[in-house]
């Protein structure tokens, strides 16, 4: 798991890696049919923002790990021709070709983890693809606002650093339970810390901080020597979380707090909240959304 000196700068081409491959289990029966990265936030689904980071930030190679019945994921970035005729001349039309228009940008390719076995046999499942580059990791249920965008700040922390990079930022107390915790080391800077240790959900009385990872990361090829020895955890799955405890034996990690903000679907309330916020963003739902709520407030 040595350090590897020859990694390729900004210009070069900026793998990303997306995991979507989990069961969405807190969500059903909303995912029965459909994954919860398919969700919808505003006026498209959640992978759609992400996969829209990726490349803002400069990315123009991007592999999903998916899993069992989420084709559907594949297919929404594909073109489709049926739509094409159904909707050409129509207003909506623009809606698709803006799909078009983002996949245009980068190429996207797909790998299936065969078995829910964790974040981090998901990540294993990125090797091949990978090869001895390092890469850009954004969970598929993180959606980030920032300007600029936060995949591109953690990566330009990357190359100052050259060592492993996860974006971090502080949590309530009593929300430390949902996150992986960075016990801190020293600062190297006021938005950069070295990791002490990495702690997967620890209890609140517990945690060695309040500093929680939030999903968006850039890992050397290292990891996955890393991930390989990882023991499985709960429920028979490999926490991405004690496979960068492992890395740090070998070699330094380091937390960044990025400007900007991190809206997170892991629950039906999360997602609730995501979608209320980023409606409120959006200069053409704004108002409308205000007025809206302005009414079921004084009707309550």
């Amino acid at each position: 798991m040595a350090h590897s000196e020859a990694f390729p700068r900004l210009g070069a081409v900026m793998k990303t890696v997306i995991p979507a491959a989990g069961l969405g289990t807190r969500f059903l029966p909303l995912t029965k049919e459909q994954p919860k990265e398919m969700l919808p936030v505003v006026d498209r689904p959640a992978i759609h923002w992400v996969v829209e980071e990726a490349i803002a930030a400069g990315a123009t190679d991007i592999l999903i790990i998916t899993g069992r019945e989420k084709r559907v994921i594949e297919d929404y970035f594909d073109g489709s021709s049926h739509w094409d005729r159904y909707l050409k001349g129509t207003e909506n039309h623009a809606a698709m070709q803006s799909i078009a228009e983002l996949s245009s940008k980068a190429d996207i390719h797909y790998i299936r983890q065969k078995e829910p076995r964790g974040l981090g046999d998901a990540i294993l499942q990125a090797q091949k693809h990978v090869g001895l580059e390092p890469f850009l990791v954004i969970l598929g249920d993180t959606i980030n606002v920032g300007n600029p965008p936060v995949a591109r700040q953690v990566w330009e922390a990357f190359e100052k650093i050259e060592h492993a990079i996860i974006a971090v930022e502080d949590v309530r107390r009593e929300k430390v339970a949902d996150y992986g915790i960075v016990e801190p080391g020293e600062w190297i800077d006021d938005r950069t810390v070295k990791v002490k240790d990495l702690v997967e959900k620890p209890e609140p009385s517990e945690a060695p901080s309040t500093i929680g990872i939030a999903g968006t990361y850039v890992l050397p090829p290292s990891i996955f020597a890393a991930l390989r020895i990882t023991p499985a955890g709960r429920n028979g799955e490999i926490q991405l979380t004690d496979g960068l405890r492992l890395l740090l034996q070998s070699e330094p990690i380091y937390g960044f707090r990025f400007n900007g903000r991190r809206y997170d679907i892991g629950t039906k309330m999360d997602w609730f909240r995501t979608h209320v916020e980023l409606t409120l963003l959006n200069k053409d739902f704004r108002e409308p959304a205000l007025r809206y709520l302005r009414e079921v407030m004084k009707d309550d």
